[in-house]
């Protein structure tokens, strides 16, 4: 995915710049990239990840562009467990909760919402599908994420955008607040 993209997947989320947000499964960090944009040089994107070469990459990819980017804090872990992080003015998990189990996805998304602040945003971006890969072991349609959200207190994910995906269908970006 271009930046342009996953910034345009993101950007109606981000309504001020500035704050602490994380990316959940940040990989090598294209979508902490757009995070990272539209927070500008006043916020901070903590970007985790269990891989810690995907986060070298990113790390190497931050700060060497001509715009103003959140300072990008890398973190080798699992966003399924528990993580120590500042209370958060939003977060994103973008094209990784469909690695989690159906039968853990509510225990994830509570945790995860736990670390929000109260009026905070949860941003998912998530390809729109049924059938299974070894790339999308648990799809999360849209109607999922919607079932999955509201058992974790929040209210009904707003759709932000839509993108074809390159490995067929679609990608859309959510939002849900508590």
């Amino acid at each position: 995915m271009k930046d342009r993209d996953a910034i345009a997947l993101i950007s109606a989320a981000v309504t001020k710049p500035g704050g602490v947000w994380a990316d959940l499964g940040a990989g090598s960090g294209v979508l902490t990239r757009a995070l990272a944009t539209l927070l500008g040089p006043d916020g901070t994107v903590y970007a985790v990840d269990s891989d810690p070469e995907s986060l070298r990459e990113l790390d190497r990819s931050t700060g060497s562009g001509s715009t103003p980017m959140a300072m990008v804090r890398t973190i080798i872990g699992d966003f399924t467990g528990p993580l120590d992080l500042p209370p958060l003015d939003g977060a994103l998990i973008a094209n990784a909760l469909h690695y989690v189990p159906y039968s853990d996805q509510p225990a994830v998304v509570r945790r995860i919402a736990s670390l929000l602040t109260q009026a905070a945003p949860l941003v998912v971006v998530e390809y729109d599908r049924t059938h299974v890969n070894r790339w999308v072991p648990y799809p999360i349609t849209p109607a999922a994420l919607t079932a999955l959200t509201r058992d974790a207190g929040f209210g009904t994910p707003a759709i932000l955008a839509t993108q074809p995906s390159r490995y067929s269908g679609t990608i859309y970006s959510a939002i849900v607040r508590r």
